[in-house]
This record gives C-alpha cells, structure tokens and sequence, in this order.
C-alpha cells in the first residue's frame, strides 16, 4: 500500500488555535452560543476529531445585550444547589442577567459542548464580557 496515500492521524501537536470575536449585542441566545461552541471544539477544521481538544479561543462582548425569543425572559429558570440542606435556589433569566450577565452565555455554551472530560479544557478558551471592553485585543490583527 502506497504511504503517502494514507490519511494521517490528528496529534494535539497538529492543533493551531486562533482567536475570535464575537459581539452578542441583539444577537438571539441559541443561535450565535451554537456557533461559539463549534468554535470551541474546533469543528470546523479540517483536521477534527473527537478525542482531542481542537478548538480555537473565543472571545464574547456585550453579553448584557443578548436577545432570547418568546417569554424566555421571565419564564426560563437557571438552578443551583450549594450541597447544604434547603440550599435549593432558582432564578430566572432576567434575575441572572441583572446579576450576572457572563453566567447566562456560559451556562448556554457549556450545555452545547459534549459532556466528557475535554468540556473543562474547551471552556477554559471562552472569555466572556459583560460590556464592549476586553483585555485582548492585542490578539486580534487590526
């Protein structure tokens, strides 16, 4: 069989990573998390493939600014348990985007990644801000 014919097996040494931006402001919630979590697990290279971390980083803003459809806004609860009894708490999304406006992007990626043990290293990449400012704009070319 001729070697050079062969297809070559993805090494993590093989992974090049890129950064990208993306702005959020009056973007829909699924839609634009559905394509930063593709970034994140690289499945737009060429040479993806499950077992390894693949992705690129991925830099959001104006996370403040998102739009969800329908009643989502009062109607979609986000919940939490802190281990101690009667330490259950809920919250809607228009409670958590006053709070914490990040946690809603996160929380909407991380359920779109595979549940495996490569999820922690791709959310590691994902840097979210609530407002316009970020501290890397130094790795995007002008």
């Amino acid at each position: 069989m001729n070697q050079a014919a062969m297809t070559q097996a993805t090494k993590a040494s093989d992974v090049q990573r890129a950064w990208h931006l993306i702005d959020f402001k009056e973007k829909v919630l699924g839609r634009t998390s559905t394509n930063v979590a593709n970034l994140l697990m690289g499945k737009g290279k060429a040479y993806f493939v499950r077992n390894l971390d693949c992705g690129d980083y991925v830099v959001v803003i104006n996370a403040k600014n998102v739009k969800v459809t329908g009643k989502k806004e009062d109607q979609k609860k986000y919940y939490r348990h802190s281990g101690y009894p009667g330490g259950f708490r809920e919250e809607t999304l228009k409670e958590l985007r006053q709070r914490r406006p990040e946690e809603v992007i996160v929380h909407a990626v991380k359920g779109m990644l595979p549940q495996n043990k490569l999820r922690d290293r791709m959310l590691t990449r994902l840097f979210v801000f609530a407002g316009e400012e970020h501290k890397y704009g130094d790795k995007f070319k002008s």
